[in-house]
């Protein structure tokens, strides 16, 4: 079993001066392990709502919540007033979708308008952040997110215009070497994207696409899998092109032991980090990662569609060349001297193409500096028993029991081991999952479906609280009651108020 960290974050200065001692005693226990004894401490069960309250007391970060808007029951447009309090918070569970806003993305949004307005042209050089180089003032906070130096780093466009760009760099196929390894299930645009660059070069997806299923019966990939598919394939592999945490069933891959199988059969390796950015710890320099690509709206909070980023190790500076080229690529130093010579900005930076909106740097500014008042290493400690709690509570009333073969009950397809996962849970249901959806919204849950049959459910460590899973849970069995499943447990404590009406 492995075993978890405490909630205590690490010495960061924000954190540490209010390190709880009343965690110390749970040191080096799993989820449930922790669950069960805060139970007996407070001499209650498990399952009881007093053990949520008790964690979130004793959670250091809880304070961050503080620093998004998380919509009322109200203005959800799906909720039934006659169900739940429309003036209480929602409870969001959705940050693997659409991150919350952050508070401060009104201020600075309306700081740029407001510059707009009154100076014209003169804000792409004068202001808080100059519009010229604007992106450019976030790229090490952004870096310290994903594990990399900021000079590895770039902000620019959206992530399937990044993944391509970055394609027609690594991915230089040869009669020898022409095959993309990738998941079977990859993220539909990552397919997409990956096909068309095999075709662009002439050759056919049909014989380059080298799609990883994972075991007949199994719903996620073993890595010993992938490495002896490297290893045995390799030879024939241009690029190695996986997710950080795949998008449907939530596992988190070991990216660096695949980083490091394709590096010693020569095979460039990338990453689609679109539900790993801002989930888990990254250490995409570390690892030698050669390239990497991520949206910023998920666990980043940056807005739908908000600008996306880019990774190129600096190892590439000297011999990786964007094969695209435009004019904010060129050195900030002389690129208004607009002599149509380039001089090229090294590594990642020469991607770039086009000055990026302002207007998408400002939200994404203000979640970055709420990242910046914790760290990832504490955020996933958190995320660790967050998630931890959520399976516990799941399995404890909706684990399959062969006992009463009829009572409904949710498999986790997301591995169980903590390590190979972030903190989004996908379940499958053994009765119709868009009816329990339906109904989950009515009560005011912010959660999301994927055909065909699972619902994703990410409590976000940066801003969800250990109430909001006890309540999810609470909901998921009015949901299932409402279906007329009935999801009765013979728990005396779902009698006395853990599941509402």
């Amino acid at each position: 079993m492995v075993k978890l960290w405490n909630l205590q974050a690490d010495k960061h200065p924000v954190a540490a001066s209010s390190s709880p001692p009343a965690m110390d005693r749970f040191v080096g226990l799993t989820a449930r392990e922790t669950v069960e004894r805060i139970a007996a401490q407070l001499d209650r069960g498990p399952t009881s709502a007093d053990v949520a309250s008790y964690l979130d007391q004793q959670d250091t970060l809880r304070h961050l919540r503080r620093k998004f808007l998380v919509p009322r029951m109200a203005d959800l447009p799906q909720a039934d007033l006659s169900l739940v309090d429309g003036s209480q918070e929602c409870i969001y569970l959705v940050g693997n979708s659409l991150g919350l806003q952050p508070k401060k993305a009104g201020k600075y949004l309306r700081e740029e308008l407001d510059k707009w307005a009154k100076t014209g042209v003169h804000g792409h050089m004068a202001g808080a952040r100059p519009w010229a180089w604007a992106e450019n003032t976030l790229e090490g906070l952004m870096a310290d997110v994903v594990g990399a130096k900021a000079e590895e780093v770039a902000l620019m466009n959206g992530l399937t215009v990044n993944l391509h760009l970055l394609l027609l760099s690594f991915y230089k196929p040869t009669a020898a070497r022409h095959k993309i390894l990738l998941e079977d299930k990859a993220f539909p645009s990552d397919h997409y994207a990956e096909e068309s660059q095999i075709r662009l070069r002439g050759f056919d997806p049909a014989g380059s696409m080298l799609g990883l299923a994972p075991r007949p019966g199994e719903e996620t990939l073993r890595t010993r899998d992938i490495l002896e598919e490297i290893e045995r394939e390799g030879d024939s592999i241009a690029v190695v092109m996986f997710s950080g945490v795949q998008y449907y069933t939530g596992q988190l891959f070991d990216m660096a032991a695949i980083a490091e199988a394709g590096r010693k059969k020569g095979c460039f390796v990338g990453f689609d980090c679109a539900h790993a950015v801002g989930n888990v710890e990254l250490k995409l320099h570390d690892w030698g990662v050669d390239f990497a690509c991520w949206c910023s709206y998920k666990y980043v909070n940056s807005g739908a569609g908000g600008l996306a980023g880019a990774f190129v190790h600096e190892k590439h500076d000297h011999h990786i060349k964007p094969a695209l080229l435009g004019w904010w690529g060129h050195d900030l130093k002389t690129r208004f001297l607009m002599d149509n010579e380039m001089q090229l900005q090294r590594g990642v930076s020469g991607f770039r193409l086009s000055n990026q909106p302002i207007l998408l740097v400002c939200p994404l500014q203000a979640s970055l500096e709420v990242f910046k008042k914790t760290s990832m290493p504490a955020l996933r400690r958190k995320s660790l028993l967050l998630t931890g709690y959520l399976e516990y509570l799941i399995q404890h009333y909706y684990g399959e029991d062969p006992a009463r073969p009829h009572k409904p009950h949710v498999r986790i397809i997301t591995p169980s081991d903590p390590r190979q996962r972030g903190c989004q849970l996908s379940l499958c249901f053994s009765v119709n999952v868009a009816g329990i959806y339906r109904e989950l919204e009515k009560r005011g849950v912010a959660c999301d479906m994927r055909e065909p049959s699972v619902l994703r459910v990410a409590p976000v460590p940066l801003y969800n609280s250990f109430a909001d899973v006890h309540g999810f849970v609470q909901a998921l069995g009015s949901a299932l009651r409402a279906c007329g499943q009935g999801a009765t447990t013979s728990d005396p404590e779902e009698h006395s108020g853990i599941l509402p009406r």
